[in-house]
């Protein structure tokens, strides 16, 4: 039988409220509050903290507090990734993230849904789907990517977005939802 973890990490409906989930949130709620207190100069502890929150974060990993997320081990990022403000990233799944990718305030990354069917949703399960972001793309304020998403490398995603679904590479796509506006030449 597999643990609520287990399910989790399979996109299976599981029980956030499972006692080992619960317990790696509050740890990861921790560390969180020890990276969004630590002061900015003092850039070593900030990486120190981070580096436990996540672990496969690249080289140069760079996330301006305040930051959320809630489990930290599911985000995997290439080299010189930089979140800027107020972002949350729910990693009930993996979140890959490429190389040199930018996010703007306020992103959302979601890989955590819920059954549509409200005796399902009223039985407390969710689950999740892994979100992968390409290498070099940029993504505007206030823009929340959905479950399940994957944005390709180079793509630009325009302040505001809600991105529901696939976004190919070299595009500019905005909009709620959002869509491909043009192709960008590289």
């Amino acid at each position: 039988m597999k643990t609520e973890k287990e399910k989790m990490l399979a996109g299976e409906l599981y029980f956030a409220g499972d006692k080992e989930l619960t317990n790696e949130r509050l740890l990861a709620r921790e560390l969180l509050k020890n990276y969004n207190n630590c002061p900015e100069d003092q850039p070593e502890n900030l990486k120190s903290v981070l580096k436990k929150l996540i672990p496969e974060g690249g080289k140069g990993l760079f996330i301006q507090p305040p930051f959320y997320c809630d489990y930290g081990y599911n985000i995997k990022t290439g080299k010189g990734v930089y979140f800027n403000f107020n972002c949350v990233i729910l990693d009930g799944m993996e979140v890959k993230i490429g190389s040199r990718s930018m996010f703007g305030p306020n992103v959302q990354i979601y890989t955590a849904s819920h059954p549509l069917n409200a005796k399902e949703r009223a039985s407390m399960l969710e689950f999740s789907k892994a979100i992968e972001i390409g290498d070099d793309v940029w993504v505007g304020g206030n823009v929340t990517i959905c479950p399940g998403v994957k944005i390709g490398s180079r793509a630009v995603i325009g302040a505001g977005s809600v991105v529901t679904k696939n976004i190919p590479e070299n595009v500019f796509a905005a909009g709620n939802p959002c869509k491909v506006i043009k192709n960008i030449e590289q």
